[in-house]
């Protein structure tokens, strides 16, 4: 496979850019070797540089569920820039968006459309802050918010990939108000809550981790959560930025039937455009200026191309059959690999919810941060590479999810069943 266009690429990169990308794990780093610099996406395909064809189940970290450059997204794309690309005035593509997201998300009475996951997730903790009148939050061990410098505490994503266990920058002022506790553990949670109980604003958790790789809640931890936060008057914070609309249309409270008080989200309901969200409780929400006194703003905030690029996304998504076809195929490229993996003798457990997945180099099950760091990352580098080598592009790090795009077929499927054979056999 050629790869010397890349290379070149990546060794100009590195004299401009710091470790020559915009975004940690795109470098490499934990598997090992180069990264490809991507010149176009087409459906459930990648095509690089070099002239190379990838099988794609990154899909920009999870968005890109109808594939690369769906047709009907392309369009509305072109015609919304054909009128303006920003206008920092209010538009009637916002309240369509906001009024399709909450009838998705009954939880989320009011919504706020902001520019990224993270700017969503700083904003969200603002006004749970504001409205309880307390300055803790408590997060969970490997789960990421975004890279604000009160979350990046234990987080999991690009940290947990680098090996970086906190991040210098982060003034202590600022991470003692974030408390931690492991996943899935709500003795731990109900311990903490115990001693904070008058300073603890919120909780946020990803309900379904996805960047740790996929982890899903145990059976009661969600709900025990909730009686918790109920009990105590302390908000529940869901960030659903890849969960949302991923999982299921309504995400995963709705998959679950838990109804936090705000909801977090993102990618996907931008249709590959940056956007993010956040709403909830209508007497939350009326906090945020102007109607109450926590304030957020953003110029780009519900910019025209994103939320109509949104907007034609979720008509996609409420298609009739997308989730069946989305669960079908992912259930096959899990049991297909877990057998390879099994025929080979290579110790794998995977995790799957919906159309995101992880098949983890661990024997025995993963239910945590510490369970999941048990993980073989350097058999994890060698699979990416012969996988790659075959033509399928997967998450340059153990620690990230798989995801699948309705441009995915059967025969994609098949055909990545028999590379993780070859790979599975060569390890």
């Amino acid at each position: 496979m050629k790869t010397s266009r890349s290379a070149k690429l990546f060794a100009d990169a590195q004299q401009l850019i710091p470790g020559g990308v915009n975004s940690p794990v795109r470098a490499f780093r934990s598997v090992g070797g180069q990264p490809r610099f991507i010149k176009r996406a087409k459906g459930a395909r990648l095509y690089d540089v070099d002239g190379n064809t990838y099988l794609d189940y990154v899909l920009s970290w999870g968005p890109m569920i109808l594939g690369h450059a769906n047709p009907a997204v392309t369009r509305v794309i072109k015609k919304a820039a054909d009128n303006g690309t920003s206008y920092g005035a209010p538009t009637e593509l916002e309240v369509t968006l906001a009024r399709m997201i909450r009838d998705a998300f009954p939880s989320m009475e009011k919504v706020r459309l902001v520019s990224s996951g993270t700017e969503a997730v700083m904003s969200a903790i603002r006004v749970a802050r504001g409205f309880t009148k307390r300055d803790n939050i408590l997060k969970f061990e490997g789960c990421y918010h975004g890279h604000s410098d009160y979350l990046l505490a234990k987080a999991g994503s690009g940290l947990a990939t680098l090996g970086i266990p906190d991040s210098p920058g982060v003034p202590e002022d600022f991470a003692k108000h974030t408390l931690t506790a492991p996943y899935n553990d709500i003795e731990a949670v109900r311990k903490i809550i115990a001693g904070q109980r008058r300073n603890l604003a919120c909780i946020i958790l990803e309900p379904i981790a996805g960047n740790m790789g996929v982890v899903p809640p145990a059976p009661e931890f969600l709900s025990g959560l909730r009686r918790l936060t109920e009990e105590n008057d302390i908000l529940l914070v869901f960030d659903e930025v890849i969960s949302g609309f991923r999982v299921g249309f309504g995400g995963a409270q709705g998959l679950y039937g838990i109804k936090p008080d705000l909801t977090i989200l993102g990618k996907i309901i931008g249709g590959g455009l940056p956007v993010g969200a956040y709403g909830g409780r209508k007497e939350i929400m009326d906090l945020i200026a102007p109607s109450g006194p926590v304030y957020q703003a953003g110029t780009l905030s519900g910019n025209p191309l994103a939320v109509s690029a949104g907007i034609e996304t979720l008509k996609q998504l409420k298609k009739k059959g997308v989730y069946k076809k989305l669960e079908t195929l992912s259930a096959a490229l899990a049991k297909g690999i877990g057998e390879a993996a099994k025929k080979a003798g290579i110790p794998l457990t995977q995790t799957r919810v919906g159309s995101m997945l992880t098949s983890f180099f661990v024997s025995g099950p993963v239910t945590d941060w510490n369970t999941v760091k048990q993980s073989d990352t350097k058999r994890y580098g060698q699979f990416f590479h012969k996988m790659l080598e075959q033509g399928v592009y997967l998450a340059p790090s153990q620690f990230e999810a798989a995801f699948l795009s309705t441009a995915h077929t059967f025969q994609d499927i098949e055909k990545t069943i028999r590379a993780a054979h070859s790979a599975f056999k060569s390890l």
